[in-house]
């Protein structure tokens, strides 16, 4: 069929893209690589470090640009267009915010925030799945601080709205909490578009997740796409029009991908 707008596919990857446990995607590769092939963009957006994501993109053997961190920051969106800029920054360096953290967060708190970078290798390495250089790489963080919280739900809130009010964010991701900048997937996302319609006008987008992280995403996108996470009740999620698989990732990632060309009628 004819071309009648450009694709890009906005995608989450651990649980998503990759499987939950293994991060592995063989299952897939091939689909992914004939995706780009036929010129559709795909973009990873994810909380992923720049380092874990490279590694994702020397392993798939296609470059791509990408999204690291939350939002956090924007990289290779040259890769579209050379007169688009290679890195964008939208988060102040983490220890810019972990002052803001110490400053704003009453003691009682605090004490309840366990940062993953104090904890001894062993401890990281249960809680990311993670050994050696992999889990290197998903600490090398240079705008978020990934940590667990041990308190209750009313004081998870309070915390929530705390770090609100001065302009930091908590995401929540299958794993750990991350503290961040007031950025997130949509603010990047939505920068990137707005790049790219000064050279396009006709843009449709795919955005794919499977975590709680991901829902604003998938709000503000012309399909959005859950790939199978036990964790939610569907019933729950206020998305319209949203795909679902019934198959976890990494098939999960390509039954939506597929469903969502069809609906497009990108594919018949």
């Amino acid at each position: 069929m004819s071309k009648k707008f450009s694709l890009i596919i906005f995608t989450d990857l651990d649980g998503s893209l990759l499987h939950r446990d293994n991060f592995k995607f063989d299952l897939i590769k091939d689909y992914v690589k004939s995706l780009i092939d036929e010129g559709i963009i795909i973009i990873p957006n994810t909380s992923k470090t720049e380092k874990e994501i490279e590694e994702f993109i020397t392993e798939l053997g296609s470059d791509l640009p990408y999204i690291s961190e939350n939002g956090s920051s924007i990289h290779g969106l040259n890769l579209i267009n050379t007169n688009f800029p290679n890195k964008i920054v939208l988060s102040r360096d983490k220890q810019e915010l972990i002052k803001v953290f110490d400053s704003k967060v009453p003691e009682n708190l605090k004490a309840k925030c366990k940062f993953i970078s104090k904890m001894n290798s062993k401890q990281q390495s249960n809680i990311f799945g993670l050994t050696e250089n992999n889990l290197k790489n998903a600490l090398s963080r240079k705008y978020t601080i990934p940590f667990l919280f041990e308190g209750d739900k009313k004081e998870k809130n309070r915390l929530f709205n705390i770090l609100r009010s001065s302009s930091l964010t908590m995401q929540e991701g299958g794993r750990v909490l991350n503290l961040g900048d007031n950025t997130d997937k949509v603010k990047s996302m939505n920068q990137v578009l707005k790049i790219y319609k000064k050279v396009e006008s006709k843009i449709k987008v795919i955005a794919v997740g499977d975590n709680f992280n991901d829902l604003d995403m998938l709000r503000n996108c012309d399909i959005p796409c859950l790939v199978f996470n036990d964790q939610f009740k569907l019933d729950q999620i206020n998305i319209d029009n949203l795909i679902v698989s019934s198959k976890p990732s990494p098939e999960g990632w390509a039954d939506v991908i597929k469903m969502a060309l069809v609906k497009l009628g990108f594919k018949d």
